[in-house]
């Protein structure tokens, strides 16, 4: 009994003792971490207040306000020139102007948004290469970030080759009139990016749509829709009160309501009027205009519901072009 007995007295004491040492381990082991986290701060603090990093920062900085200074300096005198030129050139107003100048104005938006990406890529790589000294861990990172963006900028990459394939095929320019789908949206293009392109509505919202996400475009070339009605009265009185409604709410027009001809058969009066409207806006035409027609003709006068034709007359002439001709057919 006193032999267990010693023996467990000496076992006992002998994991306490061990449990003594570990506890004393343990605590200069994590004194010692507590030093070299403090020792790293310390260092990181020294760093920050040290005239390397201070450098360092001066530069980089320097290299960032001259990087905004070609960029402003690109960027706006390009336009100014530009614009120079166009105002001594007084050029007539016909439609190869016009899209020769859109075409210039989408040039000088894609050049712009281009080197706001390239200038800022330039910076931070300049600004890597300062602070970090070591080439082979500068290129690890970068391979790193290379990974990890590369994997996050799917979309990105999806915008701009979309962005691509809309200017090298010509679907818009800067200064058209387009609707795209599938959200819709229609307005003036203001701005083409590579990544973006910003409308701007007809109630004044700028929109920003990604052109990855484009799927169709509709571009009203002509920077408006015509339209033509026939409205046929039974007296000449009717006919008086309907050419006299058209001045009403001209200001909504691009072309104001006119009148085109009038040919008067068996006592009825055909009138054959012209408007012209902002795209998205055939609204005032196929119910606002014919609205305020059937007022001031009355409903006794109206001989029938006026006739509204959408077709442009340019392009009907090259359709017209493009179909050959009953004779020449026979003929061959």
């Amino acid at each position: 009994m006193a032999f267990f007995q010693g023996e467990a007295n000496g076992s006992g004491t002998g994991t306490l003792g061990k449990a003594g040492q570990g506890i004393q381990e343990t605590g200069e082991e994590t004194q010692t971490r507590l030093q070299e986290i403090q020792d790293s701060f310390r260092g990181f603090y020294e760093y920050l207040i040290s005239a390397e990093f201070i450098s360092n920062v001066i530069v980089t900085a320097i290299i960032a306000v001259l990087g905004v200074l070609f960029y402003e300096t690109v960027t706006r005198g390009i336009p100014l020139v530009l614009r120079w030129r166009r105002n001594l050139g007084d050029e007539p107003q016909d439609a190869e102007t016009i899209a020769r100048r859109k075409r210039q104005d989408t040039a000088i938006t894609l050049a712009r948004n281009a080197l706001r990406y390239v200038i800022f890529a330039v910076v931070v790589v300049l600004a890597v290469g300062i602070f970090v000294r070591n080439p082979l861990g500068a290129a690890a990172g970068a391979t790193v970030l290379a990974a990890v963006l590369g994997f996050g900028a799917q979309s990105f990459l999806r915008d701009i080759i979309a962005g691509f394939s809309i200017l090298f095929e010509g679907q818009y320019s800067v200064g058209d009139f387009v609707q795209v789908e599938p959200t819709k949206v229609s307005g003036v293009v203001e701005e083409f990016g590579l990544r973006t392109t910003r409308i701007r509505a007809l109630s004044g919202e700028v929109i920003f749509i990604p052109n990855g996400t484009i799927t169709g475009v509709t571009n009203y070339v002509s920077g408006q829709q015509r339209f033509t009605l026939e409205v046929q009265v039974n007296d000449a009185e009717a006919a008086e009160r309907v050419i006299g409604s058209l001045g009403e709410a001209s200001e909504l027009y691009l072309a104001p309501p006119r009148l085109a001809g009038r040919e008067e058969l068996d006592g009825r009066v055909r009138l054959r009027i012209l408007a012209g409207v902002l795209p998205s806006m055939a609204w005032l035409v196929e119910e606002n205009l014919t609205g305020r027609i059937k007022a001031a003709a009355g409903e006794e006068s109206l001989a029938a519901e006026p006739l509204i034709y959408k077709v442009d007359r340019s392009n009907l002439r090259r359709i017209r072009k493009l179909i050959p001709r009953e004779n020449e057919k026979n003929s061959g």
